[in-house]
């Protein structure tokens, strides 16, 4: 995957923001578009944490918009559109941390059901499983935020697509991917590349 450099990291954080913010001010979706890698087309999600704690998070698994229109996209689809939470008012954002995970394209495991732990490093790889009309996503952070082995990670993301924990060994297809993440330290405060935090 190509990586964002840090400032491209810290650019695409603040135009995450700033989608946000403008959408819960005006109804009005930013036009913004840059060069370089937001040419590119590329995944994403945005993550929103509130005292640490998921708020909203949405994003596009595959590479189907440029980089920047994803980003503002998912960013107000993570602020108003996320079934889990009430939508985030205007007033939240300065209680909120923004984060953008930037994906590399999602890759079948093909593999015998019971051999696909070995091939799930905690950490690098985010997960998305699909099985007839369901699919989950589980970014990488999520498996070392909550302490999960593969095994674990890969029941949680069948859980997150509505289906019983253990579809991954009833013939789900298994992806994984990896992701690069940049996070504000605080709301509105510095923006870091991060190697283990976020939950979605």
């Amino acid at each position: 995957m190509e990586k964002l450099s840090v400032d491209e990291g810290i650019k695409a954080v603040k135009l995450a923001r700033r989608a946000i913010e403008t959408y819960l001010e005006s109804g009005e979706v930013i036009k913004e578009r840059y060069t370089g890698a937001f040419e590119k087309q590329r995944g994403v999600f945005t993550t929103l944490t509130k005292s640490g704690d998921l708020r909203g998070c949405i994003g596009y698994p595959y590479p189907i918009k440029r980089l920047d229109e994803a980003i503002i996209e998912s960013a107000i689809s993570a602020a108003v559109n996320d079934p889990r939470f009430p939508p985030v008012k205007l007033k939240e954002m300065d209680e909120i941390c923004v984060e953008v995970t930037v994906l590399t394209l999602p890759e079948k495991i093909n593999a015998k059901p019971v051999e696909l732990p070995k091939h799930i490093e905690i950490g690098k790889h985010g997960l998305l499983i699909k099985m007839g009309p369901f699919s989950g996503l589980l970014l990488p952070q999520v498996a070392v935020e909550f302490g999960f082995d593969a095994e674990e990670f890969l029941s949680h993301t069948c859980m997150k697509a509505n289906l019983p924990p253990d579809c991954w060994l009833t013939g789900a297809e298994v992806y994984r991917f990896e992701g690069q993440i940049f996070k504000e330290v605080k709301p509105r405060g510095e923006i870091v590349e991060v190697k283990e935090r976020g939950a979605c």
